[in-house]
């Protein structure tokens, strides 16, 4: 389910005002995809690249390639990663509107003078 970000950007702060369940709804699966350590770890490598070949996550993890693909298939379907197929490899960037979205949310309240 991939999150609607012009929506999501809308979205009031936790600290501001309750989320609505329609929000709830398009951002649950952005937190939930970063739930895991392992797509925490994937996802925060991403951003720090514009972009960056799947052949240099791997070696990170003492994981099966498949198992990587799979994490990266999650962050993807969660609206948080995109990709570019050129020739045998993947090269994957970050969606930074997908970041905005959650970063919007966790900002806390301004706190009167």
């Amino acid at each position: 389910m991939a999150l609607d970000l012009e929506l999501a950007a809308d979205c009031c702060g936790l600290a501001v005002a309750p989320v609505t369940e329609a929000e709830a709804a398009r951002i649950a699966p952005m937190f939930k995809a970063l739930g895991d350590p392992v797509r925490l770890r994937l996802a925060s490598m991403i951003a720090g690249h514009d972009e960056i070949c799947v052949c240099d996550l791997t070696p990170s993890f003492e994981l099966s390639g498949p198992t990587i693909s799979h994490h990266l298939k999650v962050l993807r379907e969660a609206g948080l990663v995109d990709c570019e197929r050129r020739g045998t490899w993947v090269y994957y960037r970050v969606l930074p509107d997908a970041l905005r979205a959650l970063g919007s949310l966790l900002q806390p309240a301004a706190v009167p003078a």
